[in-house]
């Protein structure tokens, strides 16, 4: 039976940024589901302050949906979703960026739901916590504090992490650019930029949400590396590979790499679709 694609987003993001990749995917004859996690998409809370012209005291207190939404919710969000794909036959879970760590808990709590594991310079997090990883050598070249400037209100005081994507100061601009897609044009880092929504929830995830052996071990899966990644640097790629492999050294990673940023697959994805139908009929 063909195999449908459940595709989930990362971090800011939504089901919209995978609409060029559904369509080559649709050409090529496979089926596939954009997945909006809560408080993504038509869920998302775009404050009017966010609104040109912008009122940056007024975004930094308007309250967001998003708040209070955490990686459990994510996680029963896509099993329900897995659960519906997975009557029509076998599933492929493909997760970007901080999208794998809602992947991998899936995984965790309901492997008999994914006949593979696609990570597309995802997050899959095995000996730490997301956040721990950062203070690691092969994030070294990952400037957080750049993008301080584009942050907006306290994550505290408002529950959630918010960025003003829509601000016009170049050199916050530039920062984006460099992190997401150095190797775009200015029309598609725009273009791709908006796509963004302000709102992110604050929970990525603890130890209890780490890959497991038993069930998420147990699922066959790949790991798409991008070469030109500067946000999800490929070392640090390599690493996620790495430990899986040694958590499951009778299951390891089937690698594959695409040349490519954090979000130039996403925007050229004849290459990303042609590999996934090459996972597909395998």
């Amino acid at each position: 039976m063909q195999p449908t694609f459940v595709l989930v987003h990362g971090a800011f993001a939504n089901s919209f940024s995978f609409a060029p990749l559904q369509a080559e995917l649709g050409l090529l004859g496979h089926r596939s589901v954009a997945v909006d996690l809560p408080g993504h998409g038509f869920g998302a809370t775009y404050p009017l302050a966010y609104q040109a012209p912008q009122d940056l005291a007024g975004l930094a207190t308007a309250p967001g949906a998003i708040k209070g939404v955490t990686l459990a919710d994510n996680v029963a969000h896509l099993i329900g979703v897995l659960e519906r794909a997975k009557r029509n036959g076998p599933v492929i879970l493909v997760s970007h960026s901080r999208g794998g760590a809602t992947a991998t808990a899936a995984a965790n709590a309901r492997p008999d739901l994914i006949d593979r594991l696609v990570y597309v310079s995802a997050w899959c997090p095995v000996l730490l916590d997301i956040a721990a990883y950062y203070a690691e050598p092969e994030m070294a070249t990952v400037d957080v504090a750049a993008l301080a400037p584009a942050m907006v209100g306290n994550p505290a005081e408002l529950g959630l992490l918010r960025t003003n994507f829509r601000t016009a100061d170049p050199a916050v601009l530039a920062v984006f650019r460099e992190a997401f897609l150095a190797d775009g044009t200015d029309d598609e880092f725009l273009t791709f930029l908006n796509t963004f929504q302000p709102d992110e929830n604050l929970d990525a995830g603890t130890s209890a949400d780490r890959a497991r052996a038993g069930t998420w071990g147990r699922i066959p899966r790949t790991y798409v590396r991008l070469t030109d990644d500067r946000s999800l640097p490929l070392a640090l790629q390599d690493r996620l590979i790495r430990e899986g492999d040694e958590l499951t050294p009778d299951n390891p990673y089937d690698v594959r790499t695409l040349e490519s940023s954090h979000l130039k697959w996403l925007v050229r994805p004849e290459p990303a679709a042609r590999l996934l139908a090459e996972l597909a009929a395998s």
